[in-house]
């Protein structure tokens, strides 16, 4: 199997944590320690989480962190939206990001299938 380097998602995932930190950049001062804080600990999980799913020796413990990983996507997108309801990503931005993040929820749902696939051909 491939290192978790090169799987397609992993990198897609890392490329969405550098879309958000560039966004990052415009926001308020006074969201330092609240939302952005909250984003960046979102945006730098997914990655992480597959990274750490694929060295897992059981498909049942790389699911589970695969699962977190797709969380993770989830509670960004809500914070993204709640961003852009505070003003601080424009329309325009908030297209892209949600576009980065709705292929990055494909490209993990199929890793998702894939590992399950495995651990039913196992069982």
């Amino acid at each position: 199997m491939k290192s978790y380097i090169d799987l397609d998602v992993w990198q897609n995932t890392r490329s969405l944590v550098l879309i958000f930190y560039q966004l990052a950049a415009n926001f308020p001062k006074e969201e330092q320690y609240g939302l952005i804080s909250r984003m960046k600990r979102c945006s730098v999980s997914v990655p992480s989480n597959i990274a750490e799913g694929h060295s897992r020796n059981t498909t049942k413990d790389s699911l589970q962190f695969f699962y977190i990983a797709r969380g993770s996507l989830f509670e960004l997108e809500t914070q993204i939206y709640l961003s852009a309801n505070l003003g601080f990503i424009s329309t325009e931005s908030l297209d892209i990001i949600l576009g980065k993040i709705t292929s990055c929820k494909k490209m993990l749902n199929g890793l998702i299938r894939y590992f399950k696939t495995l651990r039913s051909s196992i069982e």
